[in-house]
């Protein structure tokens, strides 16, 4: 049973699961070979991407899959039996079809109280970096899979589901045409992960001027650009520590669960120094399932670096951050702290509704809130109204 709340909650963080062929649908078929492609091997379905097996999620038709919030105590950093992984997913269910089907997930949202939600790629965040060494091809994979989602999702699906299409920067133009296309089909958010951008000009800043025709649009449109955990450029540097240079999901490794390495907090500095929120002032950025850590070593950083470097900022960055800035942070973060340090407006609720990492009960998210002594009004802004004002389009 849901947990009663006096409102109806906008949740910021909600997964579907890909359909199969959710890259490949729409793929052009130039690119199919060199994209995404479903093969048998030992009789299991395995997802090959650039004629490699992909390792990024184990079972990546989702089918079939473990239940909502299964390891919840885990990501609360409670493991007393020492469990593995697997162990703890317990038993795997067939996927439901609230995965895979809005009309079934708008049921669902409504038994779990929930008025609206974006909707965010399992797999998707997943595959950039697997095709980073062939730019038009992956400017073609996500050129398809955005179209799959418009399809199978919509992007303001009964103004209640709001899919956010993927966008890479990659190529420079590509990302300027699909952002265009989005706003056409009624886009309220875009995604993408943090972290620097392989180009056909060698690794740039996100926030290079390179971009700027990207960034442009979305300051002048008003939508929300949402970054998003996922398989980034930095996963390549843990290679020269001993680990591998992919990710696997769920297969637990000690020092990537403590290495300082940050692509969230790095992605933020780069824009702060560039000053890619004094060119676009209209611009509106949000951190989705990346927890909020790292906005503390951040804004620990920039007041150092503008007490002793001033005049290298047009203000102080700490103040541009949360004037531009939203922040979804882990359930089991220090919430309180959050919330002393860039204010009830910037904070979203995101519970990774259906994820085993998430919660089961997407409203429950208020007794972490109540916990850390929000008062009902933060409360309320945390999970409804600060989401409501992302999902409006604010043209400049």
């Amino acid at each position: 049973m849901a947990h009663e709340l006096p409102f109806r909650f906008f949740d910021c963080d909600n997964h579907y699961y890909e359909a199969v062929d959710a890259f490949t649908r729409h793929i052009e078929p130039e690119f199919r070979k060199r994209t995404m492609q479903w093969v048998e091997m030992n009789g299991k379905p395995r997802l090959l991407v650039a004629e490699k097996v992909n390792k990024f999620i184990p079972k990546p038709t989702f089918d079939p899959v473990a239940a909502p919030g299964v390891m919840d105590e885990y990501f609360r950093g409670r493991n007393p039996k020492s469990s593995d992984i697997g162990a703890l997913m317990g038993e795997l269910e067939p996927i439901r079809p609230e995965y895979r089907d809005r009309d079934a997930r708008l049921a669902v949202m409504d038994e779990q109280g929930m008025d609206a939600c974006i909707m965010l790629p399992t797999l998707g965040v997943g595959m950039e970096v697997a095709l980073a060494h062939d730019i038009p091809a992956l400017a073609a994979a996500f050129r398809a899979f955005n179209r799959w989602m418009e399809e199978d999702w919509g992007f303001a699906y009964q103004n209640r589901i709001f899919a956010a299409p993927y966008i890479t920067l990659a190529d420079p133009d590509n990302a300027a045409r699909e952002l265009a296309w989005a706003l056409e089909h009624d886009a309220r958010f875009v995604v993408m992960i943090p972290g620097p951008v392989q180009t056909e000009l060698g690794m740039k800043a996100p926030g290079d001027p390179v971009f700027d025709a990207f960034w442009q649009l979305a300051n002048d449109s008003g939508i929300t650009v949402l970054y998003h955990g996922g398989e980034t450029h930095y996963t390549k540097f843990l290679q020269e520590w001993g680990e591998n240079s992919f990710t696997e999901a769920f297969r637990a490794s000690a020092f990537r669960m403590i290495i300082s390495s940050d692509p969230m907090q790095d992605t933020l500095a780069s824009h702060l120094s560039l000053g890619l929120f004094h060119r676009f002032p209209n611009l509106r950025v949000a951190s989705i399932e990346v927890g909020s850590a790292w906005v503390f070593h951040l804004f620990e950083k920039l007041s150092k670096s503008y007490g002793m470097v001033p005049y290298l900022f047009p203000e102080d960055p700490r103040e541009t951050f949360k004037r531009h800035v939203w922040v979804s942070p882990f359930y089991e973060d220090e919430l309180r702290s959050l919330l002393e340090l860039v204010g009830d407006e910037r904070i979203l609720m995101g519970s990774d509704w259906p994820h085993v990492e998430g919660l089961a009960d997407p409203a429950s998210y208020i007794k972490d809130l109540e916990n850390f002594d929000y008062t009902p009004r933060q409360s309320e802004k945390v999970m409804r109204a600060n989401g409501w004002e992302l999902a409006t389009r604010r043209p400049a």
